[in-house]
């Protein structure tokens, strides 16, 4: 008996280190490097902030 939408499991938009990953499908893995990789992003992108925010004190307060 095929699956109808209503009772497919929705797709995770979380991922928690260290979580099993056996019942995941290639598809639900794909979409799981997907938002890690976005995510590195994002957090590469917050410390290149802070580190300019901290040259720029550093600069400012050496005169």
């Amino acid at each position: 008996m095929p699956m109808d939408d209503d009772h497919r499991k929705p797709i995770s938009t979380t991922h928690h280190i260290g979580e099993d990953l056996a019942s995941l499908s290639v598809e639900e893995l794909q979409n799981r490097i997907s938002l890690l990789e976005t995510e590195i992003i994002r957090l590469r992108g917050a410390i290149e902030a802070k580190n300019a925010s901290r040259l720029a004190a550093d600069q400012f307060f050496k005169r």
